[in-house]
């Protein structure tokens, strides 16, 4: 069970405490002091880990600085290693305040009598270009560098201006002429040349820059037909198309025309790779022809292996918009057959070929073509598809070499694919899988699960007469002895509750069980719990998780067990709910929140410092929240069943034109206006907690979203029913359909969802007004039904894939957070708001950063000047400004006013803004004080004032001066 910490919470961190910054930095300074060479090399390469853990200006300036003395006074070894720390900490160098003095103290090395003291530096010049790209000082050694007798200081001086001329125009419009001449020269050895040649490929600034260096790469492919030549020249030329973006179409014909005509195995590879390169950059702009061209070479090529190359390419175009303008008839020819196209007979082909990465991409190039292109004469395409699909996963499946499993892993992909695009298909793909998971070897099956559990996630595929054969193999596996055993009773496990589409039987339970008792791991158990939560089969998930109770050695992990057993058993409670059975849903409600309430509690104590698990504690309580309101609801429609509304209630309601008088006395009380504007109120709290879960997977965020919809139905129902039922509208609740539906939970929700919307919009056109004892069963019945359908704990409950957070400093600020700055206030505080994202080990997951919102506002706490009326405008401050990070690092700065006397409060709140323009409110939010003082001038003037006293001759010139 150690090996959860990781998944879900993390220990408390106890141990050793950890330094703060200023005293990380000194320890390191007292290493780079020290008269051992050893000791000065260990504290310098230490500075890397000090500014991923303190990203600030301040540190690092000081940390930079510290390390420039050391490359100014040290060795040869030293510089090496700064110049690699350098290297590493490259996102950090912006941050650095005293660029001039930091550049000064290594440029001082440039003019040592050591030619590698001096190739050092160039490479630290040419690792620091991103903050002095147009220092000319840095530009004039490089140049002359270039001509230097020191093979070392040589490649140096390439090494730097192959990163200058990436970041200056100036540069590399004034080096790409000696480039040019010492490329062509010929006392330059070749060996050098073939060094030179990259660095044109950041001549892309402007078009005249990058028009001539193609010329130039042009003479040389052709004057220099070797192949290191011909290789690097070609590969130059790629990347500086893909860079200018113009000369895209013509690269790709020439790196066509030399996979075509030249004979060099060598070249064709590069010309292949290169070929993939612009095809995953740019597919829009590859025409048809080079597709064909692309298609002919792979036909007429004996070679497998080029024969591989050219079908990786053709099967990333195949994926893109570049399949769908091969496919269209070109105005004026005949429209062809899909079989009679050269890319659909080259798949073909390739589908049965012995070589299974070749027949991986035939397969894959056609279900791309059958998912992305409707035509009719595409469709047959759909049987080839699926039959080379079956003969690679019979061939794969038997095979455990790492081959064999890649290749798996693109059939089944592509059958995941096709099934989505093609529902029609599922039937045969899924059998065929079944077939073959019996005599799979275990590696495969445990792909193979995963496939099934996609597909069957997607569409109700799995009978329940497949339900025999999968517990039949669950016991085999159970009874084998193989290192992917785990493994594999956790990919069967989650098929089977998959196909379950109801509650599972006891049979499945007790087989499940008993092969975990036997033959299972705590981790694997608790594995195949997580999993029965999110398909909603709670049952089995708290017998499961009560095993594991005893199992484990922290309390944290105890406590999170615990939580989990009793939020299974209060799900497992409402699965007994009945349709016009009040008294029965209103006992199962209360015992599911006693249960729920238990479990919170446990949550609460198995959060620690690192882990608050704010976002599981913030779901259930919600969760809570909405058993009560559903609870409340029934009783409220109880309680007017007991005390109807009198006969001449709806005459009443007319005379008054109030129409809450139709419900009696309930109305006057106002419950079910309070009911409605509870459930709203849970709506917009389960908003807030899908803006703040910026980590959580897709999956999950619609789980959030299906709760936000089942609250604000809710609402919607009692207002069409009951309160307002001529000025609700049914237009936007109305359902999307079900084509994007992901999950079988969310299938059942959207089914509730419509049922109750159209009963309710029935009950409104045919009995209006609508009665009394109809509305209050409608609305009863919507609850029971939103009830039985099975919560799912989607993965991001257990399990953070992607972590994002955001550390904020402001500067002014107090070294005593309780201590307020003090400000006069005719003067304005400049705030400086600096931030750093810090991300996990998986950045851009789900989503990525695009800016960071931060939002400035200031209250006043205490007033300490004089009792007057103060306008409101001088009391707060509220300004929102946007920042782009970059490498990670943002700041800005905010004016702010404080005309009132007394202590001002300011919040800096961030939130942040995804590639889609989505805000999410994901924090921190910073506090600090602000003292507002009185200017000594006036509070002169005031107390001279105070005492009678007329202000001197000075005084009043000094007032008059003032005005302006």
């Amino acid at each position: 069970m150690a090996a959860s910490a990781k998944s879900f919470l993390a220990d408390a961190g106890y141990g050793e405490q950890e330094l703060d910054a200023n005293s990380a930095l000194m320890e390191l300074d007292k290493g780079l002091r020290s008269g051992k060479l050893g000791e000065q090399c260990e504290a310098v390469v230490r500075f890397p880990r000090l500014f991923q853990k303190y990203p600030f200006p301040i540190l690092i300036n000081s940390a930079f600085l510290k390390l420039a003395d050391v490359f100014r006074v040290g060795n040869n070894f030293l510089r090496l290693c700064v110049l690699k720390v350098t290297q590493q900490s490259e996102k950090h160098l912006e941050k650095i305040l005293n660029v001039d003095e930091f550049v000064k103290r290594v440029f001082s090395v440039i003019h040592s009598n050591d030619p590698v003291a001096r190739a050092i530096t160039l490479r630290m010049l040419g690792s620091m270009a991103s903050i002095i790209p147009e220092r000319k000082n840095a530009h004039h050694n490089i140049r002359q560098s270039l001509d230097s007798h020191d093979n070392v200081e040589v490649e140096a001086a390439i090494f730097a201006a192959a990163n200058f001329s990436a970041q200056s125009k100036d540069f590399a419009a004034g080096i790409c002429n000696k480039i040019s001449e010492m490329i062509q020269g010929l006392a330059t050895p070749v060996d050098l040349k073939l060094k030179l040649i990259p660095i044109l490929q950041h001549m892309h600034h402007d078009a005249s820059l990058a028009s001539s260096s193609r010329q130039l790469l042009q003479q040389l492919v052709t004057s220099y037909p070797s192949t290191k030549m011909v290789i690097v020249t070609l590969h130059t030329f790629t990347l500086l198309a893909a860079s200018s973006l113009v000369d895209i179409p013509k690269q790709i014909q020439l790196l066509l025309q030399y996979l075509k005509s030249d004979p060099r195995k060598a070249v064709k590879r590069l010309a292949i790779q290169d070929l993939k390169l612009l095809a995953n950059k740019t597919p829009h702009t590859w025409s048809r022809e080079n597709i064909q061209a692309l298609c002919e070479s792979a036909l007429h090529t004996p070679y497998d292996s080029l024969k591989l190359g050219m079908l990786s390419v053709l099967s990333t175009l195949s994926g893109t918009i570049a399949i769908k303008q091969y496919f269209s008839s070109v105005p004026g020819t005949v429209a062809t057959t899909a079989r009679s196209f050269d890319l659909v007979k080259l798949a073909q082909e390739c589908c049965y070929h012995n070589n299974r990465g070749i027949a991986a991409h035939g397969v894959r190039i056609l279900t791309n073509i059958s998912a992305s292109c409707q035509e009719k004469d595409l469709l047959p395409l759909e049987q080839d598809a699926v039959f080379g699909l079956e003969s690679l996963l019979v061939l794969c499946s038997q095979d455990d070499s790492p081959g064999a499993q890649a290749t798996l892993k693109i059939t089944l992909t592509c059958m995941v694919k096709l099934v989505k695009c093609r529902p029609h298909l599922s039937q045969s793909v899924v059998e065929s899988l079944l077939t073959q998971l019996h005599s799979a070897q275990d590696a495969a099956r445990i792909l193979m699960c995963h496939c099934l559990a996609a597909i069957a996630m997607q569409l109700p595929v799995l009978a329940d007469g497949m339900l025999g054969d999968l517990m039949d193999l669950y016991k085999l596996i159970g009874l084998s002895t193989t290192d992917k055993k785990q493994e594999l009773l956790v990919s069967l496990a989650t098929v089977i509750f998959v196909s379950s589409q109801k509650a599972l039987s006891s049979e499945i339970k007790t087989v499940i069980k008993q092969q975990l008792e036997n033959a299972s791991n705590g981790w694997t158990a608790y594995r195949i719990a997580r999993q029965a939560s999110r398909m909603g089969n709670h049952d089995m998930a708290r017998e499961l998780y009560q095993s594991l109770l005893t199992q484990v050695a922290s309390e944290h992990f105890y406590f999170w067990l615990n939580s989990l057993k009793e939020f299974s058993h209060a799900e497992q409670c409402l699965t007994g709910l009945q349709e016009d059975n009040y008294s029965s849903a209103l006992s199962c409600i209360a015992e599911a929140l006693k249960s729920y309430h238990k479990g919170i509690a446990s949550l609460t104590a198995a959060s620690t410092p690192l882990n608050p698990l704010s976002f599981q504690c913030g779901f259930v309580k919600l969760r809570i929240d909405l058993l009560q309101a559903f609870s409340q609801l029934i009783c409220t429609c109880n309680s007017l069943k007991t005390s109807p509304p009198p006969a001449i209630a709806t005459t009443i309601a007319m005379t008054s034109g109030n129409d809450l008088q139709r419900c009696g006395r309930i109305s006057n009380q106002a419950c079910m206006k309070h009911s409605m504007e509870e459930f709203r109120n849970l709506a917009t709290r389960y908003g807030d907690l899908y803006q703040s879960s910026f980590d959580a997977d897709s999956a999950t965020l619609r789980n959030v979203e299906l709760q936000q919809q089942s609250c604000l139905l809710i609402s919607h129902a009692i207002e069409a029913l009951i309160l307002d039922p001529e000025s609700a509208s049914f237009q936007e609740y109305s359902s999307n359909g079900t084509a994007h539906v992901e999950s079988e939970y969310e299938r059942r929700m959207m089914s509730v969802f419509n049922h109750v919307l159209e009963e309710v919009e029935s009950l409104n056109r045919k009995y209006a007004p609508v009665s009394y004892l109809v509305s209050n069963t409608c609305l009863c019945n919507a609850v029971i039904a939103l009830l039985k359908v099975p919560l799912s704990f989607q993965r991001y409950f257990f399990q953070k894939l992607q972590s994002t957070s955001i550390k904020l400093a402001l500067s002014p600020s107090p070294r005593n957070p309780a201590e307020p700055i003090a400000v006069q206030n005719n003067q304005q505080l400049a705030l400086k708001v600096e931030g750093v994202v810090q991300h996990g080990s998986k950045p851009g997951l789900f989503r990525k950063i695009q800016s960071v919102c931060l939002n400035v506002s200031s209250v006043l706490q205490s007033k300490s000047g004089p009792d007057y009326k103060i306008p409101i405008d001088n009391m707060t401050n509220e300004m929102e400004q946007r920042v782009e990070p970059h490498n990670d690092y943002f700041s800005t700065q905010f004016l702010l006013n404080f005309v009132i006397l007394g202590t001002h409060n300011i919040t800096v709140e961030s939130s942040v803004i995804d590639s889609n323009g989505i805000v999410w409110k994901t924090g921190p939010k910073t506090t600090i004080f602000v003292k507002s003082l009185e200017d000594p001038y006036s509070q002169q003037v005031r107390l001279q004032q105070q005492q009678g006293q007329p202000p001197s001759q000075q005084q009043q010139q000094r007032t008059a001066y003032s005005r302006f």
